[in-house]
C-alpha cells in the first residue's frame, strides 16, 4: 500500500495563482485550493492538512489574519504567507501572533517553492514525531520508575540485616547490632577489618537500612588512584584544568548528593589529600579542579580501611582531625577464620546460588 502524499492548502484569491502553485505541488503533494477563506477554513475541517501557504492580500482579511485563526484551531500546520512585498510591521505580526514558519516572495521560483514546501512538510512531520516520542518517553519514564522502584525493594531487601547469611551465634552479630543502630542517623561511619571481611557488603547494609536508600549509594576506591586522579574524581574538573580534560566532569560528590559515598581503602590516601578531605567533610563543600566556584553537597559518608588508622594518627601518617571526622562510629569486622560457625551457612547459600 503505498504511502498518503503530504497535504498542502494553498488560498489565493487569484485562482491563477493557486492554480500555477498546484502543478508544481502536485508531483510530490496532494494539493487543495481555495480562493475565499471561508472555503479553505471548509477544506480544513474535512481533510489532515500538514501545510497552507495563504496570500497576504486578500479581499476580505490578509493572509495573516486568516493563519491567526489557523493557528487558534490548528495548531500543528505549518503556515506560510505568499506577498509581493515586505511590510516589516506584517513580518512581525505574522511571526509572533500567527506562528509564520516562511514567507514565500512574489514571484517566486519553482524550485525554490517546491524546497520551502518540502522543507515545511518535514517540519510537520518532525513535529509528529517528536509528539509520539515525547508520550513513549512518559510512558518509558513510567516503566522506568517503576522497574527501579522494584530493583531498590530488592536491593532493600538484599542487605535487610536478617538476610546476611550467617550462623545464630556468629560473630557478626554484634557488628549487625551496631549497623542497626547507627543506620537511622546521618553519622560518618568507619568499618574496619582484613581484606575479604565484608566491608562493602557492611556499608550498603548502613546505607539500604537508612532514610537515603532511595539515593545513590556511590564506591570509591582510595587506593587505586593517585592523588592529583582521586581528587578530579571525587569532586570533579573544569574542561581544560590539566592534559586531557577535553570537558566537564562532575565528581562523585555531586553524584552522590542526598545518598551516601563509600570510600574505601582510606587509610592509602596522602597527608595532602586528607587536608582536602577534611574540608569536605567540615562543610560539605568543595571545589573542582580547575574551577574557581566552591559547590556544596549533601553526602553520608562511610569509610572503610584494613590498617589501624589510631598507629598511623600516632605516626603522623593520618591526620587525627579527619579520624574523629570519619569515626563518628566504628564498626571493625571479624576475619572467617574468627567465625568458624558462619562457614556452614556460608557454603549452604553458595551452592544455592550455583544451582539456581
Amino acid at each position: 500500500m503505498s504511502q498518503a502524499l503530504p497535504a498542502v492548502l494553498l488560498l489565493d484569491d487569484e485562482i491563477r495563482s493557486v492554480e500555477s502553485m498546484a502543478r508544481i505541488l502536485s508531483e510530490e503533494f496532494e494539493v487543495f485550493i481555495a480562493t475565499q477563506a471561508e472555503q479553505a477554513l471548509h477544506i480544513l475541517q474535512e481533510q489532515p492538512i500538514q501545510v497552507i501557504l495563504a496570500d497576504q492580500r486578500m479581499p476580505t482579511l490578509t493572509g495573516v489574519e486568516f493563519l491567526i485563526q489557523v493557528r487558534q484551531r490548528y495548531p500543528d500546520i505549518v503556515r506560510m504567507i505568499i506577498s509581493g512585498y515586505t511590510d516589516p510591521e506584517d513580518i512581525i505580526e505574522g511571526i509572533n501572533a500567527a506562528g509564520i514558519y516562511q514567507y514565500i516572495s512574489k514571484p517566486w521560483h519553482p524550485d525554490s517553492l517546491l524546497l520551502t514546501v518540502r522543507n515545511a512538510a518535514r517540519l510537520f512531520q518532525l513535529q509528529r514525531d517528536n509528539e509520539i516520542l515525547s508520550l513513549e518517553l512518559k510512558l518509558s519514564e513510567q516503566h522506568l520508575l517503576e522497574r527501579t522502584q522494584v530493583q531498590r525493594k530488592r536491593l532493600k531487601a538484599s542487605f535487610h540485616l536478617d538476610n546476611i547469611v550467617r550462623a545464630p551465634d556468629s560473630g557478626l552479630n554484634q557488628a549487625l547490632a551496631l549497623v542497626e543502630r547507627v543506620a537511622p542517623y546521618d553519622i560518618a561511619v568507619l568499618i574496619t577489618g582484613e581484606s575479604g571481611t565484608g566491608k562493602e557488603l557492611f556499608a550498603r547494609a548502613v546505607h539500604y537500612n537508612s532514610s537515603r536508600a532511595d539515593k545513590p549509594f556511590i564506591v570509591e576506591n582510595c587506593g587505586a588512584l593517585p592523588d592529583t586522579l582521586l581528587e578530579s574524581e571525587l569532586f570533579g574538573h573544569k574542561r581544560g584544568a590539566f592534559t586531557g580534560a577535553i570537558a566537564d566532569h562532575i565528581g562523585l560528590f555531586e553524584q552522590a548528593h542526598n545518598g551516601t559515598l563509600f570510600l574505601d581503602e582510606i587509610g592509602e590516601t596522602s597527608p595532602a589529600f586528607q587536608v582536602k578531605l577534611l574540608r569536605v567533610l567540615q562543610d560539605g563543600s568543595f571545589r573542582p579542579v580547575g574551577s574557581n566556584q566552591r559547590r556544596y553537597a549533601n553526602v553520608r559518608i562511610i569509610a572503610a580501611t584494613n590498617r589501624n588508622l589510631l598507629d598511623m594518627v600516632r605516626t603522623g601518617r593520618f591526620r587525627e582531625d579527619l579520624y574523629y571526622r570519619l569515626a563518628g562510629l566504628v564498626i571493625e569486622l571479624p576475619p572467617l577464620r574468627a567465625r568458624r560457625m558462619d562457614i556452614e551457612p556460608l557454603l549452604h547459600y553458595l551452592l544455592k546460588r550455583i544451582c539456581q
